[in-house]
């Protein structure tokens, strides 16, 4: 792994951290209550994170497995990694979203008409937090998309497949989809066990007036700024991890 890729891999690790401590200070430097569920999302940001990585080590893992493996045809043993690669796909999918949805935290509900806590701290603590889900999102897309290079395009050039990217392209759709239901319906990754209780309140509150619209909107907008940020990112880091 290049010396790139570790510093970017840091540099999320402290902007977690930093995010966690600005929310920890606001309730210590002003004495305002602790705004738990801040943290709780922190948390629930870097989740994907691990789990982009545990999915990835597992690929490691497996690969050589099924190639030592005696008897193992090597059509049984690519759909067994193309098996691998959409579970664990799937499962991260249910968490990718928490990492996103901190961009609407900007919305700064957590202040009070009241708050001694001044307007530039809060501006400073939220961005961060915002940020902090952004690049737990951008860290752990990155790791998904190469397990999938890995899997569908081990040896291609110094340039991400383009299948890769509509791959890519469609993860970020559905996390801005998530960002929405998380948001506006207050559906949380562990709600997919009820599934057809989501559909009917999706079904109901799209029928009102507006939100079809509205939702169009909020998820396009959403995902093209995750694209935006995350396409160059990548492109840099893959040149790295490919001449490393």
């Amino acid at each position: 792994m290049s010396v790139a890729i570790l510093v970017a891999v840091a540099a999320v690790v402290v902007m977690n951290l930093y995010a966690a401590v600005l929310v920890w200070l606001r309730a210590a430097v002003y004495g305002v209550t602790l705004y738990r569920p801040m943290l709780v999302n922190i948390g629930l940001s870097a989740i994907p994170v691990f789990a982009a990585v545990l999915a990835i080590a597992g690929l490691f893992v497996l690969t050589p497995v099924l190639s030592a493996a005696a008897g193992v045809s090597v059509g049984l043993s690519i759909g067994i990694l193309w098996g691998y690669l959409v579970v664990g796909t799937l499962l991260w999918l249910l968490f990718f979203p928490n990492s996103i949805y901190l961009i609407t935290e900007l919305n700064f509900s957590h202040r009070r008409d009241d708050d001694p806590v001044p307007l530039w701290f809060d501006i400073v603590q939220t961005l961060t937090l915002t940020l902090s889900g952004i690049a737990n999102a951008v860290l752990s897309l990155a790791v998904v998309q190469t397990g999938f290079i890995l899997i569908a395009a081990p040896n291609q050039g110094t340039l991400p497949p383009s299948g890769s990217w509509i791959f890519a392209a469609v993860l970020i759709v559905l996390g801005a989809v998530g960002v929405y239901l998380g948001r506006y319906l207050r559906f949380n990754s562990w709600d997919v066990r009820h599934p057809a209780g989501m559909l009917r309140k999706l079904s109901a509150h799209l029928r009102q007036r507006g939100k079809a619209l509205e939702s169009g909107g909020f998820v396009l907008t959403h995902a093209l700024l995750i694209s935006v940020v995350y396409t160059p990112l990548y492109l840099l880091a893959y040149a790295g991890f490919v001449s490393a």
